[in-house]
């Protein structure tokens, strides 16, 4: 059975969330969309007026995924192995809308729409940080003070959000790694884990570091 086609606005949002990946959303104009289609710009125009618009929809669109996935909807996580499963997760839809992420600032500026929504996000990561440190301490595995789990959802909500602008800068031309971004975050639990968690923190980071300082070298 043949699959049904993709409507354009749909073939717009993906052929531009893929161009604005690789070479970044300031250098990629409607006219660039409109050829890679093979569509004229009058077609894509029927569909967004401007560049603005494209950036909203996939903007909306990123938001709904990654406020579903920081929404906790029973308890947070208590075991180590759990909260790496979810910060694999959170990469993962970090790095498919990566363009957000790489070009913050510039949209920032001219894009009132990503200023707000943005401060919104960047906000529930910080409320899911503190559920995850708290449901580690509630299972006996993290042992941090109120304030000391404070400042540590502070830095696990900047590390998240810029991790691939420093993975890009050091590797413009490799996928992003997203594993590595995982155990960068997690590392920042390790002064404050008991054992065995700790123990188990060691394992993870020894198989991965073995695994990623393979690429390094190539």
């Amino acid at each position: 059975m043949n699959k049904p086609k993709r409507r354009t606005p749909e073939r717009i949002l993906e052929t531009a969330l893929r161009l604005f990946n690789e070479f970044g959303e300031p250098n990629v104009t409607t006219t660039v969309i409109a050829d890679e289609m093979n569509i004229s710009p009058g077609n894509l125009y029927y569909h967004y007026r401007n560049k603005d618009e494209i950036v909203n929809a996939l903007f909306a669109r990123y938001e709904r995924e990654i406020s579903e996935l920081l929404t906790l909807r029973d308890t947070a996580p208590r075991e180590v192995e759990d909260v790496w499963f979810f910060l694999h997760l959170l990469f993962e839809t970090i790095s498919t809308y990566r363009f957000i992420y790489r070009d913050i600032n510039d949209l920032l500026t001219r894009n009132r729409l990503v200023e707000t929504h943005f401060q919104r996000i960047l906000a529930h990561k910080q409320q899911t940080a503190v559920a995850l440190c708290h449901g580690l301490a509630a299972a006996g595995a993290l042992d941090a003070t109120p304030d000391e789990i404070a400042a540590l959802a502070v830095n696990i909500t900047l590390v998240t959000t810029f991790w691939l602008s420093f993975e890009h800068a050091r590797h413009p031309r490799r996928p992003p790694d997203i594993g590595r971004g995982a155990h960068q975050v997690l590392s920042l639990t390790a002064p404050w884990l008991r054992e065995p968690a700790r123990r188990l923190l060691e394992k993870l980071s020894l198989s991965y570091v073995h695994s990623t300082s393979r690429g390094d070298a190539r």
